[in-house]
């Protein structure tokens, strides 16, 4: 009975972030409707967008913020709320011609453009096999290692290196591109604001294929999925640095008149004595903090000197940081932040030099419990332009330190490292050293500590990696130097309103199911034909629950596992009854008739049960798609329903519910 509860009490929980969802998702498009009735989906877009980060449901005491939300809900999937299905491709052509540095040998650039029309009719064959083939039919005589040596490739292609050692690193790059476009794909799809957004690579092929769900703007999505990755190198400005404490120093202020104002107008009695008061308190703490900024910037320690401001303030710029001295914020605490240094009057009292760059993910080691995002403020310079870009980077993997922690290595062109040795040579100097922040896609993955000049492009990040995320790291810094473009082949858009009419049909087919299954067995069972609907009921409810719980998405073909369930509940409840009215006309007596019938029935129900769940998990181990979504509503059906039934009980003078 208690775990009865507590699996109720979940399932509940996890459901009410379905109806959370729907009441934003109604209240978007209320705000993007204008008086003719049409909807403006970029209003609605921004309506959403800026509740991504906020806290919209309230839960006991427990904040969650749009995204948690959406990650929480029972997700419909493209089939039921309409959305876009596109499949990308990497051209592979692009990948070789860039490891070439672009050569334009003839023999080359006709080799190419024969391999492109090859494909096309054997699609199945790797392209480098194609291009070696069309390479080696016009120029026998000729090396690939004559085409793609270069200062770009250094020590990975040398002159005397074979043609199968060439194609070897030729299929190791074009992997690592897809790899590359995978992540960051990945990275972008995250942040568009969807649910359950569904990408993956497609084996065998060079493409790439994404679902999104609930995405009604096909223009944003095209931009978001075409756009070219921007990998920039920016120098940090630390926040003991005199012009960027000052200004902060200026915004806090601004903030805190304002929240004094605030006050000052709901007191209306004390109008005339409060101001200057306020401008006295203002000015001490602004002399204090001046104090605690200019000692700072004297120590040698690369701790913020902001670790007081806290106690000095109640304005949100610091308030809201998790951590004391360190601008780093909970997720759902961002719109905010954005929100104060979007402000004119703040962007005014910020140095034009400084730019603000986010975190991509957080960092669970920072600060325990709490999913918070580090703002980084950078020196823009006066051009606005970054130290370097991706395109200097000639290579970048995954590696080890001397300690034998996960690392990346990475090396540079000529020009970079020219420039990379200057740059940190700068940053060594300085007391404490410089940081460097690596962004892509104007979000920070990494901001190392410069511990010396790095004179030959040769440089090695370390940090608290995992093997994974300095792999990630890697695949990153090559997005500049190895661009892999990608171009849609495929998209079709399912519109809201075939999604409408798909989730109508759905619930009708499943409502229709269900009446006729109630009618049945209350007419053929009576009471023991209510205990079944009662239970068939609850296992409908424990299903979205736990489809919810496990953040699985709900299709139309899910919904056809559901209506399967029902009649296999049914059928195992026709076993059941008929196996105790056996035991009745043996003249048993009514509770023992019961207890033998549940207990033989057992092992017939059991074992049908168990190779339909077998047949489940083979379906969701080698499906696609639909099958996928009909075999996990089936195997968590057959969990429910005998949860439900209890067929297996220890104490036999107790009717458990019967199958649902």
């Amino acid at each position: 009975m208690v775990l009865t509860i507590v699996i109720t009490a979940l399932c509940l929980y996890y459901l009410s972030f379905t109806f959370v969802s729907r009441k934003v998702q109604q209240e978007a498009i209320a705000q993007a409707t204008d008086k003719a009735g049409s909807v403006d989906l970029s209003k609605k877009q921004n309506y959403l967008d800026s509740l991504w980060n906020k806290p919209v449901y309230n839960i006991f005491g427990a904040e969650y913020t749009y995204k948690e939300v959406k990650d929480n809900e029972l997700s419909l999937g493209l089939d039921l709320q309409g959305g876009m299905h596109v499949v990308l491709e990497i051209s592979p052509i692009d990948i070789v011609k860039g490891l070439s540095g672009n050569n334009q040998d003839p023999a080359f650039i006709a080799a190419l453009q024969k391999a492109k029309e090859m494909e096309k009719t054997e699609g199945k064959t790797n392209f480098t096999v194609l291009f070696y083939k069309a390479f080696k039919e016009a120029n026998p005589d000729r090396t690939l290692a004559s085409i793609f040596t270069s200062t770009a490739n250094k020590d990975r292609v040398k002159l005397s290196d074979s043609d199968e050692a060439v194609l070897k690193f030729l299929d190791k790059e074009i992997k690592e591109a897809i790899d590359r476009s995978f992540t960051i794909l990945k990275t972008r799809i995250d942040q568009f604001g969807t649910s359950q957004p569904n990408i993956q690579r497609l084996q065998g092929t060079n493409r790439i294929q994404i679902e999104i769900p609930g995405a009604d703007n096909p223009q944003r999505v095209r931009k978001l999925l075409q756009g070219v990755a921007r990998l920039e190198f920016w120098e940090i400005v630390e926040t003991y640095d005199p012009q960027l404490s000052q200004s902060l120093i200026a915004i806090n202020q601004l903030l805190l008149r304002e929240q004094s104002a605030k006050k000052v107008e709901t007191t209306t009695d004390v109008k005339t004595d409060v101001a200057p008061k306020i401008e006295t308190k203002a000015d001490t703490t602004k002399s204090a903090l001046e104090k605690q900024l200019a000692k700072a910037g004297s120590d040698s320690t690369t701790k913020s000197s902001l670790d007081s401001l806290r106690a000095a303030t109640s304005s949100p710029l610091f308030a809201l940081s998790t951590q004391q001295g360190a601008f780093m914020y909970a997720t759902k605490d961002t719109a905010i932040i954005n929100a104060i240094f979007k402000r004119d009057d703040v962007r005014s009292l910020m140095p034009r030099t400084i730019g603000l760059f986010w975190d991509v993910k957080s960092d669970p080691d920072v600060t325990k419990g709490i999913e918070d995002l580090r703002l980084n403020f950078v020196n823009l310079g006066r051009s606005g332009k970054p130290l370097l870009t991706g395109d200097v980077i000639n290579d970048a993997r995954s590696d080890f330190d001397q300690f034998a922690r996960p690392s990346v290595s990475m090396t540079m062109n000529a020009s970079g490292a020219r420039t990379w040795a200057k740059i940190t040579a700068a940053a060594a100097v300085k007391q404490p050293q410089g940081r460097v922040a690596i962004v892509l896609d104007n979000n920070v993955y990494t901001a190392p500590t410069v511990q010396g000049e790095i004179p030959n492009g040769n440089s090695q990040i370390t940090g608290n990696f995992t093997t994974e995320e300095a792999k990630d790291l890697a695949l990153v810094l090559k997005a500049g130097s190895l661009p892999a473009p990608t171009r849609i082949v495929e998209q079709a858009i399912v519109s809201s309103s075939l999604g409408q009419v798909a989730q109508n049909q759905g619930l009708i087919s499943m409502a229709c199911g269900l009446v006729i299954i109630v009618i049945f067995m209350i007419a053929y069972y009576s009471k023991g034909g209510w205990v079944a609907n009662l239970a068939l009921v609850f296992n409908i409810f424990f299903i979205l629950g736990i489809l919810a719980q496990f953040n699985a998405a709900l299709t139309l073909p899910g919904i056809a596992g559901i209506v399967l369930t029902m009649a296999m509940a049914v059928d195992a409840n026709v076993v059941i009854y008929e196996r105790v009215k056996e035991e009745l006309k043996m003249g048993r007596k009514l509770r023992d008739a019961i207890k033998k019938g549940y207990e033989r029935a057992f092992a017939t129900i059991f074992d049908s049960n168990l190779t339909t769940f077998l047949t489940g998990m083979f379906l969701f181990i080698f499906g696609q798609g639909p099958l996928k979504g009909f075999a996990i509503v089936l195997m968590i059906g057959i969990v429910t329903l005998f949860f439900l039934c209890r067929l297996y009980f220890t104490r036999g003078d107790r009717i458990l519910c019967s199958q649902g």
